[in-house]
């Protein structure tokens, strides 16, 4: 059996790379304990590179910043069977004013989007960090002000099933399957620039009912399937700030401390069968490029 993780970050993206490769690490060990060939895209066209390998591939995967997944994703989801979230969630998931007012208009705390005042300022279709910023200036060319809503960053990862698309034989109905709630280490610097440090995972939260109950509602709002990483701000009330429906960094930290492997609850997701329960030993802390460390 093989298994194709496109990851782009490596070969096309300098800043991201390391980030990308531990996350690639991370998967590629536990695919092979599952007994796949592991099969990775090399330099050039990456999209090229995708529909060489994806039709001698059993399944497949795309690892790539919010704005270009969906259209890998798409080449990806005709050649092989998609182990991740579908295009069109995918796509909305990227534009962060489209996927906010959808989860607004269904009832899930969102940060209204402002014009004045100081505010949270970040690019529309952005992935992670980048370009995020607390000021008073106006938001530019493609980017959106929302509210600064000060309180605790933290984050959520799971695992949904299949509902929509090419994968509608593998329809289950199963609800998400969490696999923990991570605290985020996000630094400000003195000119309101955020950038994100790594975390801490699994957190227990006095709260946790609430956290998790508002990442899976936001979701199965937004459609995601597979590994969706939904990032919120705990406050006076819990504020979902961005649905990731890709592999996030949380992963790292994750599989040092879970006994199952992400890659057969992957596979097991993506073919609506029944998923295990979650085992998770100790707490680990990670960075932002995959280093890990007991807690």
């Amino acid at each position: 059996m093989k298994a194709l993780l496109a990851e782009y970050t490596v070969f096309h993206d300098p800043g991201l790379a390391p980030e990308g490769a531990a996350m690639l690490g991370v998967l590629s060990e536990s695919f092979r304990r599952c007994g796949y060939e592991v099969v990775q895209p090399q330099s050039g066209d990456f999209d090229r590179e995708i529909r060489r390998l994806a039709p001698d591939c059993d399944v497949g995967l795309v690892i790539a910043p919010d704005d270009i997944l969906p259209s890998f994703t798409e080449t990806l989801g005709h050649l092989t069977h998609n182990l991740g979230c579908g295009t069109m969630s995918a796509a909305i998931c990227a534009n962060k004013r489209q996927s906010g007012r959808i989860l607004s208009r269904h009832g899930i705390a969102v940060p209204e989007e402002v014009a004045s005042g100081k505010k949270v300022i970040k690019p529309v279709t952005g992935c992670g960090s980048s370009g995020v910023r607390i000021t008073e200036l106006p938001p530019g060319e493609n980017e959106i002000g929302q509210e600064y809503i000060p309180g605790e960053p933290l984050s959520v990862s799971l695992i949904g099933s299949r509902v929509v698309g090419n994968a509608c034989m593998y329809y289950s109905g199963d609800e998400p399957l969490v696999l923990s709630i991570n605290r985020q280490n996000i630094e400000i610097d003195r000119d309101g620039h955020f950038r994100y440090l790594g975390g801490i995972t699994p957190v227990l939260h006095e709260r946790s009912d609430e956290i998790v109950k508002t990442a899976v509602s936001a979701l199965k709002v937004l459609g995601c399937q597979g590994y969706t990483g939904v990032d919120v701000i705990v406050a006076d009330r819990v504020y979902v700030v961005d649905v990731n429906p890709r592999i996030t960094t949380s992963i790292t930290g994750i599989a040092a401390c879970m006994e199952e492997e992400i890659a057969d609850l992957l596979i097991r997701a993506s073919r609506g069968e029944p998923m295990p329960e979650i085992h998770m030993t100790g707490t680990v802390q990670f960075d932002s490029r995959g280093k890990v460390t007991g807690l």
